[in-house]
């Protein structure tokens, strides 16, 4: 699909979309949330990985303000929870996202990123929550996920502020896991994705899904957790071909 408001490029079991709004910086509208709902929530069969970055620059500027000023405060809240549902579903949905940024990653633009599960940045990234400034709150998520990846106080602080940060500084806060040179994000992420996207399903299913619920657990109940994900992993095909591979010092050629 081209020249729609998300592109989709699928080349085997790697997707690339491509958020597509020129001239206003792939801020979020209705019609893109909805698209990314539609692919996360039905993806072409046999897709494991998706590449998600934006046009002319710039990843994503968060949401686009001049739809939010025509809702009431009812539908902001069911806007807000609409949301909450299409984030969770890029998080938890069982397919692994790495984004490639650039440029803004402003607001919902940084909720969408928080979202994805491998963060590579460019020096022209900017990364800022600057809904203070406009009279607004976050309501894509950004207090339970950038929060956990800032913490609470700093987070408070770039909200009050309207802080901005970069690649670098990004990497050293969490909010990226990669900081490259321009223009090298997508070819980053489509190396990482192709080694993604060979892992084990199971592996890959249970890395996302188990991991950040362990972090709300108490340390018992996480480590129980902990023992049932590795005993399930372990008993699966993918992990008998694994320790074979391993034995035989050759690549494992998992389902």
């Amino acid at each position: 699909m081209t020249d729609s408001i998300l592109n989709i490029e699928v080349d085997g079991p790697i997707a690339t979309l491509t958020m597509n709004r020129p001239g206003k910086r792939n801020a979020m509208c209705e019609e893109l949330l909805e698209a990314l709902q539609g692919f996360y929530f039905s993806p072409p069969k046999g897709v494991r990985v998706v590449i998600l970055t934006g046009i002319e620059g710039h990843y994503c500027s968060g949401l686009d303000l001049s739809e939010h000023v025509h809702r009431s405060a009812e539908e902001n809240l069911h806007h807000s929870r609409h949301w909450h549902r299409v984030m969770d579903q890029i998080r938890y949905g069982g397919l692994i996202t790495v984004s490639a940024m650039f440029g803004a990653v402003i607001g919902g633009g940084l909720e969408l990123a928080s979202a994805t599960h491998v963060r590579i940045a460019e020096p022209s990234t900017i990364f800022q929550l600057p809904e203070g400034r406009r009279g607004i709150f976050v309501g894509g998520g950004a207090t339970a996920h950038v929060g956990r990846l800032l913490g609470p106080d700093r987070m408070t602080e770039m909200m009050l502020t309207g802080r901005k940060y970069d690649a670098d500084e990004g990497v050293a806060l969490g909010l990226a896991h990669y900081s490259v040179d321009e223009g090298e994000a997508l070819a980053l992420a489509q190396k990482l994705a192709g080694k993604i996207s060979r892992n084990a399903p199971m592996s890959n299913y249970l890395m996302v899904q188990a991991i950040p619920r362990i972090n709300d657990m108490s340390e018992s109940d996480g480590l129980f957790t902990e023992s049932l994900a590795a005993a399930l992993s372990q008993t699966t095909p993918d992990a008998e071909e694994g320790l074979r591979a391993f034995l035989e010092k050759r690549a494992p050629k998992f389902r």
